[in-house]
């Protein structure tokens, strides 16, 4: 099967970039919903989709099901996300294998969150343990591949110091990773910040700014402490004057990450990265402002 362009050739380009995370479905109902919302973007033409990879690796199948499917059927430019979790490393080379001789050449490393109820990760027998294994891995045995890594604009959350989260994000560099995705923030200047930092230490690879369009207050207080990320207090406000009202508190998170947007782009981005839970509208007003009019 022809191979995909690599995330690395659109970003050397320099054009803004659209690119929506989904992530795979644990029933049916589920799946009905992801297509429904890939249906409904299909006419915005993202640059390239992620399907992530369920906690504990518990979705691996459907991670690579609904890969193809976004592939074949939508025409899209697919990049699944892989873990360490779960996995020997013979299983995580045929992994691999298997996506690189159906054609994809773009897949999101990461080592993955501990199995619920574990307070830390670790890894299974003859696995791996890090991020930066990961990704030695796959360069080591498959040197065409494309590879995403994850960053975290305000520190990772079982990192010590943002010193010793910037070191660790140089091994995964070195490694051989091809761009950095950040996790979410709701302040660009953590963003900023944390592009800066990654230069003077010596990380040069291109950093594509993530972004969840906060739906509610409740939302963003439950995955603001998981992913490390702070709540502005203008955000947090303007959520609370709308607290019961679903449809107008998604309007102030899509007008906030509007802004975000557009001032990352202004500061030269490379695009942004929306984290949309698979759901469609929020998505389409900010294609829109990107330009990718349907």
């Amino acid at each position: 099967m022809k191979a995909d362009r690599t995330i690395t050739e659109l970003l050397a380009e320099k054009r803004p970039l659209l690119s929506i995370e989904f992530f795979p479905p644990k029933n049916e109902e589920g799946g009905e919903q992801l297509l429904r919302t890939a249906e409904a973007l299909r006419p915005y033409k993202p640059d390239f989709v992620s399907i992530t990879y369920g906690a504990g690796g518990t979705t691996r199948e459907r991670t690579f099901k609904y890969a193809k499917i976004l592939r074949q059927d939508f025409g899209w430019l697919v990049m699944p996300h892989l873990t360490c979790v779960g996995s020997t490393k013979a299983e995580l080379v045929d992994i691999v294998g298997a996506y690189h001789a159906d054609g994809i050449r773009n897949i999101m490393a990461l080592r993955g969150d501990p199995p619920k109820g574990a307070n830390e990760f670790v890894p299974c027998p003859d696995g791996l343990r890090y991020a930066s294994d990961l990704i030695a891995l796959i360069r080591g045995n498959f040197p065409d591949m494309c590879l995403g890594a994850g960053a975290y604009p305000e520190k990772h959350p079982e990192a010590a110091s943002m010193e010793e989260d910037l070191d660790h994000l140089k091994i995964k560099a070195d490694a051989g990773a091809s761009f950095l995705t950040t996790q979410l923030f709701f302040d660009n200047e953590h963003y900023f910040q944390f592009v800066d930092a990654c230069r003077a230490r010596g990380i040069d690879l291109p950093i594509l700014p993530g972004l969840l369009p906060p739906l509610s207050l409740a939302q963003i207080q439950r995955f603001g402490p998981m992913c490390g990320c702070s709540l502005p207090d203008a955000l947090v406000e303007q959520l609370q004057v709308v607290d019961d009202n679903p449809r107008a508190a998604e309007a102030v998170g899509v007008t906030w990450a509007y802004h975000q947007i557009r001032e990352l782009l202004r500061h030269g981005a490379p695009g942004v990265h929306l984290y949309i839970l698979n759901r469609s509208a929020s998505a389409i007003t900010l294609a829109r402002s990107l330009g990718h009019a349907a």
